[in-house]
């Protein structure tokens, strides 16, 4: 498998599980889950590593907000803003399916499709 330069992070409860990013996805990084979401779909899952950030399934994907693809993750996480404002800190990944990871500098649990939560120094 390729070594990942992008990120695929899927809302669980936006993703319907049709399946058209699976199939769209050209390296093959994406799969349904075997668990239900909390509307009874299957959804879709990054399976960690080989995205290449192409973002194919993105717009595959019909659902807004299900799908958020980041391009070079490595280089984006170190640029993430602290939410409280004292300066740049960075994020550890705990669950790349999920997309959930952990800001360093306050400890906070983020969902990293969660627009709501992000916001990327230009």
């Amino acid at each position: 498998m390729a070594k990942a330069r992008g990120f695929v992070a899927v809302n669980e409860e936006e993703c319907k599980g049709c399946d058209l990013c699976v199939e769209a996805c050209p390296m093959d990084v994406l799969h349904l889950a075997k668990h239900f979401n909390t509307h009874g779909y299957n959804p879709s899952e990054y399976d960690g590593e080989g995205c290449t950030g192409c973002g194919v399934c993105f717009y595959a994907c019909p659902e807004p907000g299900a799908i958020t693809v980041f391009k070079n993750w490595e280089e984006s996480r170190h640029k993430y803003l602290n939410p409280k404002g004292d300066g740049v800190t960075t994020l550890s990944l705990r669950d790349p399916v999920k997309g959930v990871a952990v800001i360093e500098s306050t400890g906070d649990t983020i969902v990293l499709s969660d627009f709501r939560k992000l916001n990327f120094a230009e």
